[in-house]
């Protein structure tokens, strides 16, 4: 290391703050835009913008000691997810579970988060307490952490962020391309777009049920997206009431999801070959699951015992969560696929179900979609089962009714869909080779292994 590095506590380096959670009786204190962090929120982002739950002025205004500025660097410091860091995007409050450093302007706050964020096993060894492991504030603040001059953390702050920024912006691009996938399934299979254009279009009339949905397509005037003819002519321009769903397209019928698709339960593995080394096997849980569908690639559970090729997954492969441990059952019933990106082996163990796909009319990113809407959601949670622990099953899944057009409308979605799905695995590859590069950069410039002029160059090189 080089000479002009220093070592200081972490307390040298600015104000630690402890965050507090105002009263969740008092009527007012939540439901605001205040952000309120918890570790949570800490999804691996470097700049928290967005959190679960958000306070009013009055809820922080009740721990206004606990409220930090943006730019604060933030570090979850109980239980187990202890460790997590990240900075915050503007003022916020954090819970009592985090401690936050509001660095002085001598010191880089970006420099500080990254230096924090590789230290996550260190944060867990050094806490106190067994069955809560914790680390106060003062034990947070005499951390020790090796500075570089000023000029020299801005410019590690700055490689290892135009790659965060990167990575970042692919992130964005896989939301953008989600949220436009699946605002094309609301509105063909949802509500009916087309149908009620069709309707408008031909002088049709439209059930007084639809009217306010008729109105709003219709006062959009040239701003509706037309359809390519093609497509506009395999939707109806009338509809026909169903007792199970409502109103839906004329000729299309009410399918229970039976008739596309089955469930297969995972395999019960043993706990004596959970490792907590990575290995090549990874077992998914529902803790891999966002909430509202998604696959979320953090708390993976490596798994280092035999395991039968019957349960082994395949890359796209749609799974379902059959079993939540949260009391809100957060993601139970909600689906995911299989990422291509890993080189690990993903294992279906039996609280997750694979979904297999029955019917050669629909594909698995049209059922994917399904098993995303807020209206099946609902279904799976009204009919689930248990106190502490949730479950659903097959059977009730299964149960759950789409409208289905017969095969006419659903193939074409599928082809659209796979679209954006391709654009997704394009951006995924893209952010496991920056990953990889930002991953490999910051241990070393960090500890000044590596000049700063070949992490610059190396960072070039990487054009994507």
């Amino acid at each position: 290391m080089e000479s002009e590095w220093v070592q200081l506590a972490l307390g040298d380096l600015g104000k630690v703050i402890t965050g507090k959670t105002p009263l969740t009786r008092v009527e007012g204190n939540f439901g605001g835009r205040i952000l309120f962090v918890t570790p949570r929120d800490l999804n691996g982002a470097r700049t928290i913008n967005f959190t679960e739950r958000y306070l009013t002025e009055t809820g922080a205004e009740s721990v206004k000691n606990a409220v930090i500025p943006a730019k604060a660097v933030m570090v979850s410091c109980i239980g187990s997810d202890m460790g997590k860091a990240a900075i915050a995007g503007k003022q916020c409050v954090t819970n009592q579970q985090i401690n936050s450093i509001i660095v002085d302007e001598q010191f880089d706050y970006k420099y500080v988060y990254y230096n924090l964020s590789t230290r996550k096993d260190e944060i867990r060894g050094q806490a106190g307490g067994s069955a809560q492991p914790i680390l106060n504030k003062g034990h947070f603040r005499q951390l020790d952490i090796s500075l570089p001059p000023l000029h020299e953390q801005k410019t590690i702050a700055h490689v290892l962020g135009s790659l965060d920024d990167r990575i970042e912006l692919n992130r964005r691009m896989n939301e953008t391309l989600e949220a436009m996938a699946q605002a094309l399934f609301k509105s063909w299979f949802v509500d009916f777009d087309p149908v009620i254009d069709n309707a408008l279009a031909g002088g049709k009339e439209i059930p007084a049920e639809l009217s306010e949905k008729a109105q709003a397509r219709a006062a959009l005037g040239d701003k509706r997206q037309p359809l390519p003819e093609e497509i506009r002519t395999l939707f109806p321009d009338e509809f026909t009431y169903s007792d199970e769903l409502g109103w839906i397209p004329k000729r299309w019928e009410v399918l229970p999801l039976h008739n596309l698709m089955n469930v297969k339960h995972g395999f019960a593995f043993k706990g004596e070959y959970f490792s907590k080394a990575p290995t090549k096997d990874i077992l998914l849980t529902p803790g891999n699951f966002y909430i509202g569908g998604g696959f979320k690639a953090n708390k993976f559970k490596f798994y280092s015992g035999p395991v039968s090729d019957d349960y082994v997954l395949s890359e796209n492969d749609l799974l379902v969560t059959m079993t939540d441990l949260s009391k809100a059952a957060d993601t139970l019933g909600y689906p995911a696929l299989v990422p291509e990106i890993y080189d690990n082996r993903f294992l279906h163990n039996q609280r997750i179900g694979k979904v297999e796909i029955t019917n050669d009319k629909v594909g698995k990113l049209f059922v994917y979609k399904c098993l995303r809407q807020k209206k099946y959601r609902d279904e799976i949670l009204s009919s689930a089962t248990g106190t502490t622990v949730k479950h659903t099953s097959p059977t009730k899944i299964l149960a759950y009714a789409i409208p289905f057009s017969g095969g006419c409308v659903e193939p074409v979605f599928e082809t659209q869909s796979k679209s954006f799905t391709e654009k997704i695995n394009k951006n995924n590859s893209n952010l496991k080779l920056l990953s990889k590069l930002r991953d490999t950069l910051l241990p070393k410039l960090l500890s000044g292994e590596i000049r700063i002029p070949d992490a610059e160059k190396m960072v070039e090189e990487l054009a994507l």
